[in-house]
């Protein structure tokens, strides 16, 4: 079926349209995650429920893409023998390392923030890219565009005290630890994501890191208790988060370059505040958010421009 549609995942507005499909469910990620700390009434200092109710979310995640993997494939589907090791290692990095530190920052900083701060997760792909991806180098309108975004992450932590005033390692580090992580397993999934279904990696790799995840949260003595319908409704949809977006931006990063996929990301920042803000009721529309968001957004066009006259000419050899 991938094979089939190889061209139309390559055509620009196919990406725009399945990548920005994509960033709105990550950006919807913010609100609850926050929420869900509510509804299953676990604390902000209490880290092993947080890493056990991400656990929970991936695991669960992971079965969903499994049963659409086995669906579409009409079989049991099973990565390829050769990359079982790099799948188990994408759910190490992509599941388990990236989200330990999302949920822990997010419970240290407020959703708005830590939406703003999301925006780095492309900036990171692009930076690694150019070191380990052949034809993706950095140039001019790239590193402008970097240096716009990450302007953007200076601003958002900036206060009358300063750079440090505004920022403290286990909430905003942690979420760009979180960023580092992702921009890592986006071009570790690129070497090898054209060898096997796109499903069937995502499945495995969130089973792998979800159940690391469960791991964790339980020998620190974490519980996740208070299951209401409510609490598990939206444990449902997260995990639904994860099983298609994870699903779709593998298979975009399959057929195009991680700079073409990957700028996208920085309007997962625009969804997370204009979610945080209806459904956390958070203040999103300050002059310093606006300012940060100015800048992730130009940084996007500065990217996008050079992608664009670039084109299909930068996929990995």
């Amino acid at each position: 079926m991938e094979k089939r549609n190889t061209d139309i995942l390559t055509k620009p507005w196919v990406i725009c349209f399945l990548a920005l499909f994509c960033t709105l469910l990550w950006g919807s990620a913010y609100p609850c995650v926050k929420n869900g700390y509510r509804l299953f009434q676990i604390a902000g200092d209490d880290t092993g429920s947080q890493i056990l109710f991400a656990g929970y979310r991936f695991t669960l995640a992971g079965g969903m893409t499994w049963l659409i993997a086995g669906v579409s494939a009409r079989k049991l589907p099973l990565p390829k023998k050769e990359i079982w090791g790099k799948v188990v290692v994408l759910g190490l990095i992509q599941t388990t390392m990236q989200y330990v530190f999302f949920y822990l920052a997010l419970a240290n900083i407020t959703g708005v923030k830590g939406a703003i701060l999301s925006a780095s997760n492309s900036f990171f792909s692009i930076l690694l890219a150019h070191f380990f991806i052949r034809n993706e180098k950095m140039n001019l309108k790239k590193g402008f565009g970097c240096i716009l975004g990450f302007a953007g992450v200076v601003i958002i932590n900036y206060s009358k005290g300063g750079l440090e005033g505004g920022f403290s390692f286990s909430g905003e580090g942690f979420m760009l630890i979180s960023c580092l992580a992702y921009g890592m397993a986006a071009v570790y999934v690129k070497t090898f994501a054209h060898r096997d279904n796109s499903f069937t990696i995502t499945a495995y790799q969130l089973l792998t890191g979800g159940l690391v995840l469960i791991g964790i949260g339980l020998v620190l003595g974490g519980e996740v208790k208070q299951f209401t319908l409510p609490g598990i409704l939206l444990l449902v949809y997260m995990a639904f988060i994860s099983s298609a977006a994870f699903s779709v931006w593998t298979l975009l990063l399959k057929y195009n370059t991680v700079g073409q996929v990957s700028i996208y990301g920085f309007t997962i920042p625009v969804f997370g505040i204009l979610l945080s803000s209806v459904f956390l009721g958070e203040n999103a529309f300050t002059l310093k958010n606006m300012a940060a968001l100015a800048c992730v957004s130009l940084g996007i066009i500065a990217v996008n421009v050079q992608i664009t006259c670039k084109g299909r000419a930068n996929r990995i050899q």
